[in-house]
């Protein structure tokens, strides 16, 4: 114990005698001692009885002496002079405690309880009334002298303490209690003029609620309502007045609905509805709600759930008032019921009220004006103006009110930082609709003026040719590439049209000039437009050059290709000849007749390609290349010819190299073309040839089941085989994986000789 731990138990077997648990609270109780009681006095005599008397009051009045203020020792001392029914003992020391503390309700009411024990109920009236002259605003003691009065059935002394109450205004639980008391003796007249007087000093509106209700109770309907209107006049019709005054409408409408006066009710709902702000009435509308399901027809009941979307629109425009994917749900919802009140016949003036309520939600929404100058805010907010535009066009008709929600956007949106062609689109249509093509020209020359767009070009051309306005078409087409001549669809659309136009020169000079361009986006498009229009003339020739222009700048491997492939396949005949034949068989259909191709052009231009691309060491083009020509002389050529192809395939080497960064020895797969490996080694080149016809001369005894025609040394066999000259080639060449495997050996250690 001395280091603050436990003891060691030593032993821990079990005792020899067990003690539990109940024993040892038994135990405990048996030892306790006893607590000390004062010894019971009994008094024999008045003269004991007068001793014990005046050695208690002497204890009191010195505990008083000591603590004055102390209530309790008063309430103590007076409480034991009424048990000794010393009533006038008992009063003077109530009195010497009010003169202490004469506020104290404990006091009081202990003063009262022990007149009315001893049945002294003048002397309890008399206490009452004092105490609730000097404390008014204590309502437990006016309760307990009502209570006293109304219970010595003294009804007109109950009425009269409730008069002078009442004059303090107390709360609701005071008017309450004096209603309540009238009614138990059928007081009901008296009871409504206590409604009256209360809601005269506390008119609230569920205290005219109460009122109503009673009146109800009573079945005075015409009381009730005059009681419902009574209030409503009095809270008239200011927005803070009608929305404090929600609980009594809902309460008169339900009193209606009650009495199954539905019209009654629903016009009411409508009146609160209408005066009340959509966001504060929400527990109205579902009221209201409520009454259409149960007693409305469908129509009314649609518009009830219209009326609390409304209610859930204005409260997230709250929250948000540049939330426009809110703004554009709440116009679809109005212009939603405009058209149903259209379908279902409506009068002009509910028309022309739905319509105002579309009106007021755009023009609500078109006042939240995007912040800043960024065109990403300004996105969304367009399409309010043109869904309110489009609004009035087309379901109210009211042109005039449309064209001018167009020229107010216009001036609106900031055009030197930013524009929207579809505006300006959408506005030119609107005058055209109108057939006002002046205005519309005038609007589409002021956006390009103004900030031209390639959007806006495109729109305005696109109106022209439907106006069949050629002339300005070319006009426009000027302009639109005066202002972007990197554009190649531009000049694409721009040869097109004079192309359908028949103007095949006006055609081809446009395309001349728009490949002459320096700068250009997607040249390749536009290249390859001019190449399918002269091929369609059948310019061949024309055709030939512009691919050789083409390659000269580019080189790509896919000019090559199609260079190639448009010098072996046939093109139509040239137009001219064309509209000979057409003029000459007017009443017969023809096909058009082709020129055929040139296969030996195509073979040269594929020559050229390989070793253009060979020059540049261009390996993946080169296999692109060798592939198409492959395919290319399979279809035009001759076996030697596709031999010959085949022999220029490249094989997949593996080679060794160090990394500079690393320098460790890496392997990497490369492509090793025949021609490329008899220029650089041509000493172990020979060697590979003599090796691989070795082995194909191994391959020819065996079965050809499993061979492939090539394999991954084919180039290199066939190399071989052109140097031997060979009759002929044997189609199946067997080379299976060790014989694979030898071949890359022996062609890494003939390149190995040739290092050395």
């Amino acid at each position: 114990m001395q280091d603050g731990r436990a003891p060691r138990v030593k032993n821990r077997a079990p005792a020899a005698i067990q003690i539990t648990a109940e024993q040892i609270l038994r135990e405990a109780q048996e030892r306790q001692e006893p607590t000390f009681r004062a010894p019971k006095q009994r008094v024999e005599d008045f003269e004991e009885l007068s001793e014990y008397q005046g050695r208690k009051r002497k204890e009191f009045e010195e505990r008083i002496r000591r603590t004055r203020g102390n209530i309790k020792e008063w309430l103590q001392y007076a409480n034991w002079e009424a048990s000794q029914n010393s009533f006038d003992r008992s009063r003077s020391v109530f009195e010497r405690a009010l003169d202490v503390d004469p506020r104290s309700i404990q006091l009081w009411l202990s003063y009262t309880e022990m007149e009315l024990k001893s049945r002294n109920v003048q002397h309890a009236r008399n206490l009452f009334d004092r105490a609730v002259t000097l404390l008014p605003r204590v309502d437990q003691l006016w309760y307990k002298y009502v209570y006293l009065e109304e219970l010595l059935q003294n009804v007109p002394g109950a009425r009269q303490v409730f008069e002078r109450w009442m004059q303090w205004e107390p709360d609701d639980k005071a008017w309450q209690a004096y209603i309540k008391m009238e009614q138990r003796y059928n007081e009901q007249d008296r009871a409504s003029a206590i409604y009256e007087r209360w809601v005269a000093v506390r008119p609230d509106p569920r205290v005219w609620v109460k009122w109503a209700k009673f009146e109800e109770e009573r079945v005075r309907m015409d009381k009730a309502r005059e009681v419902f209107q009574t209030a409503l006049e009095f809270f008239g019709d200011e927005e803070e007045q009608v929305e404090k005054a929600q609980a009594v409408f809902g309460a008169f409408a339900k009193m209606e609905t009650r009495q199954k006066e539905y019209e009654r009710a629903r016009v009411i709902y409508k009146f609160a509805l209408e005066r009340i702000p959509r966001s504060k009435s929400a527990g109205l509308y579902a009221s209201y709600t409520k009454f259409e399901k149960q007693h409305g027809t469908r129509t009314t009941l649609e518009n009830t759930v219209l009326g609390k979307r409304r209610i859930q629109y204005e409260e997230e425009l709250a929250h948000d008032g540049r939330n426009y994917d809110v703004w554009f749900d709440y116009a679809r919802l109005e212009e939603g019921a405009w058209r149903d009140l259209k379908e279902e016949g409506a009068t002009t003036e509910e028309m022309d009220a739905a319509a105002g309520r579309v009106r007021e939600v755009y023009e609500r929404a078109v006042a939240q004006v995007p912040p800043g100058g960024e065109k990403r805010h300004w996105r969304r907010y367009i399409f309010l103006w043109l869904d309110y535009a489009l609004f009035e066009e087309i379901e109210t008709k009211d042109y005039d009110r449309s064209r001018q929600i167009y020229q107010t956007i216009v001036k609106l949106v900031p055009h030197k930082q930013f524009t929207f062609a579809k505006l300006w689109l959408m506005f030119a249509k609107f005058e055209v609709r109108r057939l006002d093509l002046p205005a519309a020209r005038k609007i589409l020359g002021a956006a390009i003026g103004m900030c031209p767009k390639e959007a806006l070009f495109k729109g305005y051309i696109e109106l022209e040719v439907e106006l069949r306005e050629f002339d300005r078409v070319r006009q426009l087409y000027q302009k639109y590439l005066e202002f972007d001549p990197s554009n190649s669809a531009a000049w694409i659309k721009y040869a097109e049209l004079e192309a359908q136009l028949q103007d095949f020169a006006r055609t081809r000079a446009i395309f001349k000039l728009g490949v002459s361009q320096s700068p250009l986006s997607m040249p390749e498009i536009l290249w390859k437009a001019y190449i399918d229009f002269e091929i369609d003339e059948g310019e061949r020739d024309n055709t030939r050059d512009l691919y050789e222009k083409l390659v000269a700048q580019s080189g790509h491997v896919k000019v090559w290709i199609s260079y190639a492939l448009f010098e072996g396949e046939a093109i139509p005949i040239p137009r001219a000849e064309r509209e000979e034949e057409e003029e000459e068989d007017e009443d017969e259909e023809q096909e058009v007749k082709t020129a055929p191709g040139d296969p030996i052009r195509a073979r040269q231009v594929f020559e050229r390609g390989y070793k253009d691309l060979k020059e540049r060491s261009l390996k993946n083009e080169r296999v692109v290349l060798l592939e198409t020509w492959k395919s290319f002389e399979e279809t035009h050529g001759t076996p030697d010819d596709v031999a010959k192809v085949q022999s220029m395939m490249p094989i997949v080497s593996k080679r060794r190299h160090v990394d500079q960064e690393t320098g460790q020895t890496v392997e990497d797969w490369d492509l090793v073309f025949a021609d490329d490996e008899r220029e650089a080694n041509p000493t172990s080149f020979k060697f590979l040839q003599m090796a691989h016809a070795w082995k194909r001369n191994q391959a020819a005894g065996t079965t050809s089941g499993t061979s492939s025609a090539g394999g991954m040394l084919s180039g290199f066999v066939a190399a071989a085989s052109a140097a031997a000259s060979a009759p002929t080639r044997q189609e199946d060449e067997t080379m299976d994986a060790d014989g694979d495997e030898a071949e890359e050996s022996d062609a890494a250690s003939s390149r190995a000789d040739d290092d050395d």
